[in-house]
């Protein structure tokens, strides 16, 4: 297996440059900017729900701490806390969860803790990885 190097002035640079096939999307700009309209309700509704069955698995793990129904309630709340908060990072990292800025940076960083990543240099990390998307040699996610 050979070693790739992700470098920016790595030997796989050079290929990379030359790669000019890019996906274009086959419905109409119009529609699709209809499509793709932002809003803060389907946001704030879906994390509402995301951070009230959070609550919800802390209380039942509490209740039951003690017992053997802790360990099955500690493992659904370990998967609500983990499985969730990557995707959300992910979403507010891109400013696509909400409309609204300070919403999308307020839940950037609290899903970012959760996932143990530091918010800085994952966010300048992530742009290069979307920079360079599909192109062998270059992203090194």
């Amino acid at each position: 297996m050979t070693k790739r190097d992700y470098g920016l002035t790595g030997p796989g640079a050079a290929s990379a440059a030359q790669f000019d096939h890019w996906y274009s999307c086959p419905v109409p700009r119009k529609r699709l900017k209809s499509l793709v309209k932002r809003s803060d309700v389907p946001g704030l509704i879906s994390n509402g729900i995301w951070l009230a069955l959070l609550a919800a698995a802390a209380v039942l793990a509490i209740v039951a701490w003690g017992t053997w129904y802790a360990v099955p309630a500690i493992l659904f709340y370990g998967v609500v806390y983990a499985s969730c908060a990557d995707s959300r990072w992910h979403e507010c990292a891109h400013g696509t969860c909400f409309r609204t800025r300070w919403l999308n940076e307020g839940l950037y960083h609290l899903a970012s803790f959760m996932s143990l990543k530091e918010p800085y240099t994952w966010r300048w990390s992530h742009t290069r990885h979307h920079t360079h998307t599909i192109v062998v040699g270059r992203d090194p996610e």
